[in-house]
């Protein structure tokens, strides 16, 4: 992450309100001019917007930040104005938008791989560059990387992101349809990649979660069975269930848990990798194993646009269920407690709402 642009700094006659990260573990809620709109932007009225993990680490300096940013990519709201060459939407409409701007020039971008994108622009999240985001009551982005959604309500187009991240991850999988599928961490994400390997056709689906009350709703949105790894050893009760799985996705980025999905993973089976692992994290495994048994591990990092795409007709079908997931409505001066809380792993998903209500 290199470069910031905060384009809301241009000056302007309107102005707004936006919770700005202004140094390490420090946000303050300030008054900005709106962002301007470029001949292929469009504005959008912030209705909610998520809050998370890459929001965190930002915010405690464990992923780099330029300062002072506007935070934020989890993103719902409605057009306000369009650039002169926009034309897939218009005032009015309802959207959500894909953070990651690919330079649509490099081999990544021409293979469809947008979220490896080797020059990519990110608003509010991680990226090489990144511009303001949407902990803000206005948000302007590319017409490109907006999505129409509909008549969602905005707290269910928030999730958009983090579901797309989690039907990326399924493709990674290489599912197959009956399946048995592992999910190591029943947190936000691991709730929505427990509905999308369901979508995607697996068979049984385990969960492995700590927490009974996240045990408990991982139950009532698809999952087969839930253990405690607390009760005994994981890689055993998982198995116990009907033997090695086809794929074991962990979702908690540990390196202990990786090794425990390794380890629950059966001949010809897959080991996904989607938790964010520390950068200087390392682990062992047993080449020979990895040869004989034929098993792959597969890392999987965000979004891109197809999958974006994908993840709003999932919403818009109602195929997924995030409503849920949404335990927290703060404003644009909750965000400290909002990250103290989630350190806490208390609560599930947080949607800072700027107007009040989502």
């Amino acid at each position: 992450m290199n470069d910031v642009d905060t384009d809301s700094d241009d000056g302007g006659s309107e102005r707004m309100r936006a919770s700005v990260l202004t140094a390490v573990g420090e946000v303050e809620v300030q008054d900005r001019p709106r962002p301007t709109v470029a001949d292929d932007d469009v504005l959008i009225r912030v209705g909610a917007c998520g809050v998370c993990m890459t929001d965190y680490h930002m915010y405690h300096g464990s992923f780099e930040a330029p300062t002072p940013l506007v935070l934020g990519h989890e993103t719902a709201g409605e057009v306000v104005e369009v650039g002169e060459n926009v034309t897939n939407v218009t005032v009015g409409d309802r959207v959500t938008l894909n953070p990651t701007v690919p330079c649509n020039a490099c081999p990544a971008c021409k293979r469809g791989e947008t979220n490896l994108c080797a020059d990519n622009t990110s608003i509010g999240g991680a990226g090489n560059t990144i511009r303001d985001g949407s902990f803000a009551e206005y948000v302007a982005a590319p017409a490109s990387v907006v999505v129409d959604c509909g008549d969602l309500p905005v707290r269910t187009a928030a999730l958009a992101e983090p579901l797309a991240c989690c039907v990326h991850a399924v493709d990674r999988a290489d599912v197959t349809t009956g399946d048995t599928v592992a999910v190591i961490g029943a947190g936000p994400i691991g709730l929505l990649m427990v509905q999308s390997f369901r979508v995607a056709g697996a068979g049984e689906v385990i969960v492995s979660e700590l927490d009974a009350d996240r045990r408990e709703l991982a139950l009532e949105l698809g999952a087969d069975h839930a253990v405690d790894p607390a009760d005994g050893d994981a890689v055993e009760q998982v198995t116990a269930v009907d033997g090695p799985v086809d794929v074991a996705a962990e979702v908690v980025g540990q390196t202990a848990t990786i090794e425990q999905a390794r380890a629950m993973t059966g001949k010809g089976g897959r080991t996904l990798v989607a938790g964010v692992p520390p950068q200087d994290a390392t682990m062992e495994f047993s080449p020979f194993d990895l040869y004989f048994d034929e098993v792959s591990m597969v890392g999987t990092f965000a979004l891109t646009q197809e999958s974006f795409e994908r993840a709003v007709t999932l919403l818009r079908n109602d195929r997924i269920d995030v409503d849920p997931l949404v335990t927290e409505e703060i404003g644009l001066d909750g965000l400290e407690g909002a990250f103290e809380r989630m350190g806490n792993t208390e609560g599930l998903k947080k949607l800072v709402v700027p107007g009040g209500t989502a």
